[in-house]
């Protein structure tokens, strides 16, 4: 078996992970301190109030260590008991990841299925709650990767309130790429990853929890079936006391921080925006290549990109040649979207005009020699224009 002696360059543009910013790199290589020591304890308190501002929260908010289904579980394993029932909005791969987790944890779970490429409406959400007065939890995916959908969190959130129930949201793709608002939008519990929008390697699950949250487990008849995941001794570790826990992924923290200093020197809401501008550059220029995208625009995400797979094309052939004649990665089609779909990720340091146009140049040059008809550097011209026409991007 023959071993890289130099890990090679890509161009990530897939569902995750992004690339990360040179200083991000360079801040993971620092010095290794323990994770009692009192300069430890600085940095991480940093992070935290990085971490609140980045969700836009006054309560809690801190890191996990792995990736996003660790929040997930995290989330499941802290806030109900075996038996709880809670509800779980499912529309795409990483929803059906919830039912599945859930299951394990022994909950007794109600999903409202919705079509992939569709969105949760929350009047089947509130119908469902009324039916069921004692779900505790109801949690939904503000931004679906599999599907390339957006969720309408707030009014989920709203409802879930309504009828009694907790809220917690999974903003792994969406947070610091998309709007979110964890206490104006009335959250409990909400877990993101440091690979994608942040732009930090992965490892790391940022999360947020309300004071409400924090309340019930401490309310709980039975400890959290996971120590290592339980969420009020990791709150304890990154409160005041700092009581040991496990031993923290310390210089992943330094990247951690370093990449949400990044986020502020640019703006947060300058981010947003920077996510939105890109995507429509690439999706006009996809369009343009007579490319059909199948996600309706008033519920597409901005991070992500789905295409549908012209007829006569090659999943595989396609996505490999992209990697090995440009070094550009994008993502295939999950579950039900398995061969029919390809993913294009913009996302934190990924997210650049470059990429764009590398991507769509890529495109017109494959595409090309599968008979795909379309009038060449026509995709370039659409995408050009539109990053041309309003204000200058912060890169």
């Amino acid at each position: 078996m023959s071993s890289l002696n130099q890990i090679p360059r890509r161009i990530i543009l897939g569902p995750g992970p992004s690339s990360a910013h040179p200083r991000v790199l360079k801040a993971l290589s620092s010095p290794v301190m323990g994770y009692l020591d009192p300069d430890y304890f600085s940095i991480i308190e940093e992070v935290e109030g990085l971490l609140k501002d980045t969700f836009k929260t006054s309560q809690r908010a801190f890191a996990i260590a792995g990736s996003g289904s660790a929040g997930m579980e995290a989330g499941f394993s802290s806030l109900l008991e075996e038996g709880d029932k809670i509800l779980i909005c499912e529309n795409g791969h990483f929803c059906e990841r919830m039912v599945l987790m859930a299951k394990r944890l022994k909950l007794n779970v109600l999903t409202l299925n919705v079509e992939w490429g569709t969105a949760i409406d929350p009047v089947q959400v509130n119908e469902i709650l009324k039916q069921h007065n004692d779900v505790k939890m109801v949690s939904s995916i503000h931004a679906e990767t599999s599907t390339g959908v957006m969720n309408p969190i707030k009014q989920i959130s709203e409802i879930s309130h309504q009828n009694g129930a907790l809220f917690m949201v999974d903003c792994v793709t969406s947070l610091a790429g998309s709007e979110f608002r964890f206490d104006d939008w009335d959250i409990d519990y909400a877990y993101s990853g440091s690979q994608k929008c942040l732009a930090s390697p992965p490892g790391l699950s940022p999360v947020a929890i309300s004071n409400r949250a924090l309340s019930t487990i401490e309310k709980r008849k039975t400890l959290p079936s996971s120590w290592y995941l339980d969420l009020s001794l990791i709150a304890d570790y990154w409160g005041i006391e700092h009581k040991a826990h496990h031993t923290a992924p310390v210089n992943m923290i330094y990247g951690l921080r370093e990449s949400l200093k990044l986020v502020f020197e640019e703006g947060l809401e300058v981010r947003w925006k920077r996510h939105k501008k890109l995507a429509s550059a690439l999706k006009k220029g996809l369009i343009s290549m007579g490319l059909s995208l199948p996600i309706n625009s008033k519920i597409a995400l901005d991070q992500l990109t789905v295409i549908e797979i012209p007829d006569g094309v090659n999943d595989e052939e396609f996505r490999l040649n992209l990697l090995r004649k440009y070094l550009i990665e994008i993502g295939r089609g999950l579950g039900r979207f398995q061969g029919k779909i390809w993913r294009v990720g913009l996302m934190g340091e990924s997210c650049v005009p470059a990429n764009v146009f590398a991507l769509l140049q890529a495109f017109e040059e494959l595409l090309s020699q599968t008979g795909h008809e379309f009038k060449k550097g026509d995709s370039l011209a659409t995408a050009s224009k539109i990053l041309s026409e309003t204000s200058p991007l912060p890169y």
